[in-house]
């Protein structure tokens, strides 16, 4: 049992990765109990684990390592392009090409293409491997605070197309009180907060992946009492999946090509392309409360972005532990 286990780890099915599928399962069984019209208060919880969340990850922050990390400039490019721009160009022109209006799937689609990387993840993957562990520590630290602004930038393009209203100005101010203002908080705090967080990683972690399984159920089971799902069916889902799939190969493989055209070496060239093609559930799901007024769509917007999410894990993890096995020998 115990090697069963480990074997699931290794290929991105974990205990999160299970629960994220149950909760979606409980949200199709009782959706009424994440609507407004719940007893329990848990839209007002997620609201304030959100704020806790960045607060936390602004003390994990460290002043001196995001300085010293600015100096591999042509990696750190490259990265932060391949997030913020080869990822949502690509997207367009293949929504203007074949992209279908009021399309709930593309529009969850493009708003993964404009988010920004994951951080844990991203620097696991990158120490199993053997990259160069520190720039992408320091890539995804930028990313995320990055993100706050370029996505609903990038949003604001493609929104006013469909039937969503998309407020920037009112965005960029609800995202700064709950994310920004948390974070730059939690960066004073470094000092004084850091030797705690460290002590308490795991709960920490914990707190975090609760929270996300809040925003998933809550988004859920409105897109589910709303009935959203009813004119999709498991073709168009799977074919859905086929492509994230895909996408998040074609990805790799653009930022392998690209880190060799520039002639990284070894360690930059894994850390470009395990940084450069993840996309992050968590601010996802939390910029995604803001951003999308009208919850009985936002499970429809989210769903992309969790069947990459967990492809990324798996075929990441896959990739990873590879290429970490083939260094060692």
């Amino acid at each position: 049992m115990g090697k069963l286990k480990q074997t699931l780890k290794r290929a991105g099915l974990n205990t999160f990765f299970f629960l994220l599928i149950s909760s979606i399962a409980l949200a199709k069984f009782f959706p009424e109990w994440g609507t407004d019209a719940s007893p329990l208060p848990l839209k007002f919880l997620t609201g304030i684990g959100i704020s806790i969340i960045f607060f936390f990850y602004g003390v994990k922050l460290s002043p001196q390592k995001l300085k010293e990390g600015l100096s591999n400039w042509k990696l750190h490019i490259l990265i932060q392009a391949s997030t913020f721009l080869i990822f949502p160009i690509v997207i367009l022109i293949l929504y203007w090409i074949w992209g279908e209006e009021g399309n709930y799937l593309w529009l969850g689609t493009f708003y993964l293409a404009a988010l920004p990387s994951t951080v844990s993840s991203s620097v696991v993957m990158v120490s199993i491997a053997g990259g160069n562990l520190p720039a992408a520590i320091f890539n995804a630290s930028i990313s995320s605070i990055v993100g706050i602004f370029i996505t609903p930038v990038w949003m604001d393009i493609l929104l006013p197309e469909t039937a969503i209203s998309f407020d920037l100005t009112n965005t960029f101010i609800k995202l700064s009180l709950q994310v920004l203002f948390p974070v730059i908080i939690g960066l004073f705090c470094h000092q004084y907060l850091i030797g705690f967080v460290n002590r308490f990683q795991n709960s920490l972690k914990n707190f975090d992946q609760a929270i996300i399984l809040l925003i998933v159920f809550t988004a859920f089971a409105e897109s589910f009492a709303e009935r959203m799902f009813e004119g999709y069916t498991f073709l168009e889902l799977g074919s859905l999946g086929a492509l994230m799939l895909l996408f998040f190969l074609v990805m790799m493989g653009l930022m392998y090509w690209l880190s060799t055209l520039l002639r990284f070496g070894r360690a930059d060239i894994i850390a470009v392309v395990f940084c450069g093609s993840k996309k992050s559930l968590v601010q996802g799901a939390v910029m995604g409360r803001v951003m999308f007024p009208d919850p009985t769509i936002f499970g429809i917007i989210l769903l992309p972005l969790m069947i990459y999410h967990a492809l990324q894990l798996m075929v990441g993890s896959a990739i990873a532990q590879r290429l970490g096995d083939s260094k060692s020998k």
